[in-house]
């Protein structure tokens, strides 16, 4: 069995166990808390933190996917106290999150001013993939990248571009934030593909923000792997909507292509808590294993089927396996459930 890099060192897949796939620990930007946080209590936040991951394992679930990249704050040596004190794995990435324009760091320097050479972006992700993230020793085993409502704009393309050699490089995996209601999934697709990605080894992230199962059926027709990961986020889809979206894809046999999350955090300097609380009360790492799994499992949905989306997708993901054709049998209809959910 192969191994995966996770904050704490490196595991044999397995015990990646129960998975969830999309997740954040810190929001947290070490600029923005450095200087326009002057109360940040590390030890209290740690603590907070790990308590948080603890009623996750306490859920069953064994392994968190940290998606935090360069541009939303990635201190690993603090995840890896967290993972240490909670008992979860963190699995971290590497990559640039924008939805725009490059980071200044970048903006200057490689083919964006018409410069030679390779550019600068690859050999800092495969660095964070193949020796570790800053001087801590601790290697990222997935990409992240961005393509938003703003489409392709330069630097957006030339992240994605640079994530692709990157993953085609070191065999990494690649998980891309879109947007459904724009299509960006389709144009990563595109331009990851035109790298030589294999886009079975892509989980395009936010599909459960959409009930367009036509737009849904032609990324996964593609062989890519559908994140619904925002589960609890209502303000954006109800969680009935998100619900009937995920029934309809297990009812067309999607299950080994379905990645299950909520995209939530310990803490972040992006919300105001007692605003978001008000607003998003369900917005936490609960909701797949506290709330999702217990409605399909009420509905009929075999445990294999759980297992397919929730074990062997996220080690699939990361470790490049095949899928077992058998895992993606279509569930019989549910009950009283229409896959007429509409665009």
């Amino acid at each position: 069995m192969p191994t995966v890099n996770t904050v704490t060192g490196p595991i044999d897949a397995e015990r990646l166990g129960r998975v969830l796939p999309h997740e954040r620990i810190f929001l947290v930007d070490e600029d923005y808390r450095l200087n326009f946080l002057p109360d940040w209590d590390e030890e209290a936040q740690v603590a907070r933190a790990v308590a948080r991951l603890r009623e996750v394992r306490a859920l069953g679930v064994d392994t968190i996917f940290d998606v935090s990249v360069f541009g939303t704050g990635r201190k690993v040596d603090r995840v890896a106290r967290v993972a240490r004190e909670s008992g979860v794995n963190v699995v971290a990435a590497t990559g640039v999150f924008t939805y725009n324009d490059l980071p200044f760091q970048f903006h200057y320097t490689g083919p964006a001013l018409g410069f030679s050479g390779p550019d600068p972006l690859d050999e800092l992700f495969v660095r964070d993939l193949t020796e570790g993230i800053g001087n801590t020793g601790i290697r990222a085993a997935f990409l992240v990248c961005v393509i938003e409502a703003e489409g392709p704009t330069a630097g957006v393309e030339r992240i994605l571009r640079a994530t692709g050699r990157a993953a085609v490089a070191t065999g990494a995996p690649i998980m891309v934030a879109t947007n459904p209601h724009t299509q960006s999934g389709l144009v990563a697709q595109q331009i990851l593909a035109s790298e030589g990605v294999d886009l079975t080894r892509v989980m395009l992230a936010h599909c459960g923000d959409t009930t367009d199962l036509d737009y849904l059926i032609r990324l996964a027709d593609a062989g890519s792997i559908l994140g619904l990961d925002r589960f609890g986020v209502d303000l954006l889809q109800p969680y009935e909507q998100r619900l009937r979206v995920l029934e309809a894809l297990l009812e067309r046999g999607l299950a080994g292509q379905l990645a299950l999350s909520q995209g939530a955090f310990c803490t972040s300097d992006w919300f105001d808590e007692e605003r978001l609380a008000a607003e998003l009360p369900d917005w936490n790492y609960l909701q797949v294993y506290g709330r999702v799994l217990p409605d399909l499992r009420a509905r009929g949905v075999d445990e294999s089927i759980i297992a397919a989306m929730t074990v062997d997708l996220p080690r699939r993901f990361l470790t490049g396996e095949r899928r077992n054709p058998g895992l993606v049998t279509p569930i019989s209809p549910i009950s009283g459930f229409s896959t007429e959910t509409g665009a």
